[in-house]
C-alpha cells in the first residue's frame, strides 16, 4: 500500500466515456490501495460550477465518494476546472486544496501545484487567468444563467486553442527562474506539477522537478510515492 499518488490533467468531459471509465477503474483498483490521492488540476476539462456541472459528472462523483471511503482525496484546482467548489467537495467528501501544497512524505518534502502559475513567459495566459480567476469575475459568471455560462465557456475555450498555435514551444512551458523563485522558499524539497503535459524529470542542483503528463482516453500517469517516488503507468489494465 502506497502512501501517496499523484496524478494531474485529465480533462475529463462528460462526452467522453471511455477516459471517464478509465478514471473509475483506477479508483476502484488502484487508488484504493493508497493512503492519499492528490489530483493536481484540470480533473475537469470544463467546470461550469457546482450547480451546473456535478450533474454531467455523476459517474466521477460517485467514484470519488466511494473512493473516500478508503483514501483520503485532495484536489487541487486548474485552470479548467477553478471554478470547483464546496458543493463538489461536500458530495465527493474531497478536501481542496490551495497551491502551492507542501506534502511530506517519509520525511522527504514535495511542493504540489498545477503549474501554470510557473509558465510566467505567457504573459497574455497570465493576464487572461487574472479577469477569469478575479472574485468578481467567478461571482458574475456563477449568477448567470447556464445557457450563458457554456456559450462563454466555449469562446474562451475556442479562443485559447487559436491562440496557442501562435506560441512556441518554450512560452508555454515553465520559466525556470520563476520556478527556483518558488522552491527556495522549500529548502530541500522537489516539485511535482502538471498543466504543460510534459512528462519529465528534471533534477536541478538543488531540487528534482517532476513533471505529470495529461490521460488519454485510453492511457494515463500517476506518481507513486512511498519509501521512494516512482512513476505509474494507467492503462485499462489498471490493475
Amino acid at each position: 500500500m502506497s502512501q501517496a499518488l499523484i496524478i494531474a490533467d485529465l480533462h475529463l468531459a462528460a462526452d467522453e466515456a471511455d477516459k471517464t471509465l478509465l478514471f473509475i477503474k483506477f479508483c476502484q483498483e488502484r487508488a484504493v490501495m493508497t493512503d492519499q490521492l492528490f489530483i493536481l488540476g484540470d480533473l475537469f476539462n470544463v467546470w461550469l460550477g457546482d450547480d451546473l456541472s456535478i450533474n454531467y459528472y455523476q459517474k466521477v462523483v460517485l467514484a470519488l465518494k466511494t473512493l473516500s471511503l478508503k483514501t483520503k482525496i485532495f484536489i487541487m484546482a486548474g485552470n479548467r476546472d477553478f471554478l470547483l467548489g464546496g458543493g463538489f467537495a461536500k458530495q465527493t467528501n474531497c478536501i481542496l486544496i490551495d497551491t502551492p501544497y507542501l506534502l511530506e512524505v517519509n520525511n522527504q518534502q514535495y511542493v504540489l501545484t498545477h503549474g501554470d502559475e510557473l509558465c510566467t513567459d505567457d504573459k497574455a495566459y497570465q493576464r487572461l487567468k487574472n479577469v477569469l480567476q478575479h472574485p468578481i469575475t467567478k461571482f458574475i459568471f456563477l449568477h448567470s444563467g447556464a445557457k450563458l455560462r457554456l456559450k462563454i465557456s466555449t469562446q474562451l475555450r475556442q479562443k485559447s486553442i487559436k491562440a496557442q498555435q501562435h506560441k512556441s514551444y518554450e512560452i508555454m512551458d515553465v520559466n525556470t527562474a520563476t520556478v527556483n523563485q518558488l522552491m527556495q522558499k522549500y529548502p530541500g524539497a522537489n516539485l511535482i506539477h502538471g498543466h504543460t503535459h510534459r512528462l519529465d524529470t528534471h533534477i536541478n542542483d538543488d531540487f528534482t522537478r517532476y513533471v505529470l503528463g495529461d490521460w488519454s482516453n485510453n492511457q494515463g500517469n500517476a506518481i507513486e510515492i512511498n519509501h521512494q517516488l516512482n512513476r505509474l503507468e494507467i492503462s485499462t489494465a489498471v490493475n
